[in-house]
């Protein structure tokens, strides 16, 4: 009996692992491509996983969603992922219920991003939904805590400075160069990668550099082609990448390869290097701090760095979780009248065909029986009596889940609500 309960009561968590606990290399391990990705989603449905969105950034990689033990989500991460359980236990996390959803609010609203006030994670969140809605596995659930956070999110931008000021990776990246490379303006500067953070370096190097020495290649030549239109720097062939190594002063690598592009063999070197790997899994091999002349420099460093904006943005930290704290209660709400409605509802109709036992009793036995005034009368008794358990399952401190469990056997009635 205790195990068919159980398999109808499916508990929602958060797990994974962040930048908090986790270093990159350790992130690298659990970090999912596309085809991982939907690999996991496509085993998830085979294991018949309810409900669940999954996602993989620089800073963390996460599965949120449905299962009867927390152990068939992290299975599917280990299984889809080159992280192992041992691993996991070493510095990943597990959340359920009310710390899960609390957890998914700060994630998507920039609280918990390794740079506070990135909103980076939102897009990637509600891309994350539509790729598990594709695979249906998005219940109602999941679809309305998501467009919760999404809201939140919203909320805390326009309602709140905690974003204010440039401050995300990308930018620390181009504050690291300008600090630490004298006569930036004449040196080279060769981006490797154009995904999001190469896209954004790239574009914050052109807006506070204002020079011509930045070189782009990129695997795929043609979205480096799109990108050097709009800021107008160089572009080069990927088969150039040894040559370009060469010619630089500064490397910045953001691409999403799973495993090191760039190590001292390709580097021949002639004149000191500063490379800055904004990759996860890391792109560039330790062994390049072996040549002498180059300065090794990952993006968990560059999070580190800490100025006047990022202080700014601390005091916005009480109004952004009033923010999160107000829609969180309005979904909570509403989870619980989405559980016990049912059980309400077939109360209320137990009530009526007791009431109807009754009535029918009654004509009979009385001669002058009237059947408007008794039905009346009943009928507002029976909304008092079912008001009663309404409120009480609406409260605060009810433990819902064994009240309606105590409802149906006390009135022996099943619901629909497991």
């Amino acid at each position: 009996m205790e195990n068919n309960s159980f398999a109808k009561h499916p508990t929602f968590y958060a797990i994974g692992l962040s930048y908090k606990k986790a270093d990159a290399e350790m992130r690298g391990k659990f970090s999912l491509d596309e085809n991982a990705k939907k690999n996991l989603l496509h085993q998830a449905k085979r294991d018949k996983i309810e409900s669940l969105v999954v996602t993989s950034t620089c800073n963390r990689t996460e599965i949120y969603g449905f299962a009867q033990h927390p152990f068939q989500l992290i299975k599917l991460l280990c299984e889809n992922s080159q992280g192992t359980v041992e691993d996991f236990q070493k510095v990943a996390f597990v959340y359920k219920n009310h710390e899960a959803i609390t957890h998914l609010f700060r994630v998507g609203t920039g609280l918990d991003s390794q740079i506070l006030g990135d909103f980076e994670i939102i897009s990637q969140l509600k891309t994350a939904f539509v790729q598990s809605k594709n695979h249906q596995l998005a219940n109602t659930f999941l679809e309305r805590l998501v467009n919760a956070v999404i809201q939140a999110n919203k909320k805390i931008k326009t309602e709140t400075e905690i974003s204010s000021g440039a401050t995300s990776v990308s930018f620390a990246a181009v504050q690291y160069i300008f600090k630490n490379v004298k006569d930036i303006s004449s040196k080279n500067i060769l981006l490797f990668g154009t995904g999001k953070i190469g896209r954004n370096t790239c574009e914050n190097l052109v807006k506070h550099s204002k020079h011509e020495q930045i070189t782009l290649i990129n695997r795929t030549k043609d979205k480096a082609e799109k990108i050097a239109k709009k800021l107008n720097v160089i572009v080069k062939d990927y088969s150039d990448l040894q040559l370009e190594l060469q010619k630089a002063d500064v490397v910045v690598v953001a691409t999403g390869a799973q495993n090191p592009t760039i190590d001292k063999a390709i580097l021949n070197l002639k004149k000191p290097l500063l490379i800055l790997d904004l990759s996860i899994p890391k792109n560039v091999h330790e062994n390049v701090k072996d040549i002498s002349g180059v300065s090794l420099v990952h993006m968990d460093q560059l999070a580190q760095m800490t100025d006047e904006t990022l202080e700014n943005r601390k005091k916005h930290i009480p109004a952004a979780e009033a923010i999160i704290e107000e829609i969180k209660e309005e979904f909570i709400a509403w989870t619980k009248q989405r559980k016990f409605a049912p059980t309400i509802h077939a109360l209320k109709a137990k009530l009526n065909a007791i009431k109807e036992g009754e009535l029918n009793v009654q004509r009979k036995k009385i001669a002058n029986f009237d059947e408007e005034q008794a039905e009346l009368i009943s009928a507002r008794i029976i909304q008092k009596i079912t008001n009663h358990f309404a409120n009480h399952l609406k409260d605060d401190e009810t433990m819902v889940d064994e009240s309606i469990e105590w409802i149906e056997k006390v009135f022996q009635i099943e619901t629909l609500t497991k």
